[in-house]
């Protein structure tokens, strides 16, 4: 689907065909095969370091690219354009941020160039057991006994929880204080008493290990704090609308492949005698899904150039996650029925997304609260 895009420098293209180079020779001959064993291997997070693929955003002294948000969306694009289903966003532009954002020198130099390096793999624990979105109600708690914080509780629904080496803890550090009792610690997962739970059997994303994570008793320096005591749920909502637009980046990336890749399908498929794509209803159907591929490219990319410009606000933010995800899923149903029983099986491109991209609506923040969020500007 051609449309013509000017949000992109041309170092950003030039850096779109390694990233694309990358993803055909590391990760798409072995997608399948990380599907089937529920995680990815190290090796390609140690590849993808090397060829300087993550940390994209941040500065070269920590091991970083030194680039802007613009190169961490071509990685997204290109990642799901060509079905790759890898927490190299999380890690990159989601966890890594609040590291090279709050800590402190010490904190920065110990820990961002082994994260760049894929040496040490990065997880946020928000999400823990009957709280879903509600991140002021959290239960997990960090009391401060001289130089150390003691963690007890415990978290769900964890991406990168069963391969991660450093893990950003949403914890409560005054639990009378509300949203102004939230902290952030760092933990490493080799700590007495930090152990994860099982790894959680998904519907789609199977690739992207998700797991339980425990914390009974865990000791942490208070050096290991990210910013301010108290400061954590603002620290939140500060990198929160980056998770989410990068969410929309990724959508419209993605539908734009599946409409190229249904458009070959019904063209070659044959039924009563001719073509799928000889229906009236099936060119119909596509027609929708190409005006609707194309509104969604002129807003992310319209979001894209704000964000760049460090402009983009949180209900901008939650209006490209909404639309974006609302879109996709609409347009994957309408497309997997055009594949007929095809549409079903998973060696279809479309029906792989039809289970990875449901989560969409829910992860980085429901829609339902993206719908609260835009709401309070009307």
């Amino acid at each position: 689907m051609k449309v013509e895009r000017n949000v992109y420098r041309e170092d950003h293209e030039q850096f779109r065909t390694s990233v694309r180079r990358f993803m055909e020779r590391e990760c798409a001959p072995h997608q399948e095969e990380w599907n089937q064993a529920g995680i990815v291997s190290r090796e390609v997070w140690r590849k993808a370091g090397k060829e300087g693929l993550l940390c994209v955003t941040l500065p070269t002294e920590y091991g970083g690219g030194g680039g802007d948000f613009g190169h961490s969306a071509i990685i997204a694009e290109e990642m799901a354009s060509a079905g790759i289903s890898i927490s190299f966003g999380l890690h990159s532009d989601i966890v890594a941020p609040y590291i090279a954002r709050l800590g402190t020198e010490e904190q920065k130099r110990k820990w961002l160039p082994g994260i760049c390096a894929g040496e040490q793999i990065l997880a946020v624990a928000i999400t823990e057991p009957g709280g879903g979105s509600d991140v002021k109600a959290l239960r997990t708690t960090a009391v401060r006994e001289g130089d150390e914080y003691v963690i007890n509780g415990s978290k769900t629904f964890i991406s990168n929880g069963f391969i991660s080496d450093l893990v950003v803890v949403v914890v409560k550090t005054d639990p009378a204080a509300g949203a102004k009792g939230v902290s952030l610690l760092l933990v490493e997962t080799n700590r007495a008493g930090f152990r994860r739970g099982r790894k959680l059997d998904k519907v789609g994303m199977h690739s992207q290990d998700t797991a339980e994570l425990f914390f009974d008793n865990v000791r942490v320096p208070v050096g290991n704090r990210l910013g301010e005591e108290g400061k954590g749920f603002i620290y939140l909502m500060q990198e929160l609308p980056q998770e989410r637009f990068i969410i929309a980046v990724s959508a419209a990336a993605r539908l734009e492949r599946l409409l190229e890749q249904t458009i070959d399908y019904v063209k070659d498929r044959r039924a009563f005698n001719q073509t799928v794509w000889d229906f009236q209803n099936t060119k119909f159907k596509l027609a929708d899904v190409k005006a609707q591929a194309v509104a969604l490219r002129t807003l992310v990319d319209y979001y894209l150039g704000e964000h760049m410009r460090r402009r983009l606000t949180v209900e901008e933010a939650a209006i490209a996650k909404l639309y974006s995800t609302e879109t996709l899923w609409k347009c994957i149903d309408e497309m997997v029925q055009l594949h007929g029983g095809y549409g079903y099986m998973l060696e279809y491109p479309i029906a792989r997304a039809f289970v990875d991209n449901r989560v969409s609506r829910v992860y980085g923040g429901t829609n339902e609260v993206m719908r609260e969020l835009i709401s309070r500007k009307l």
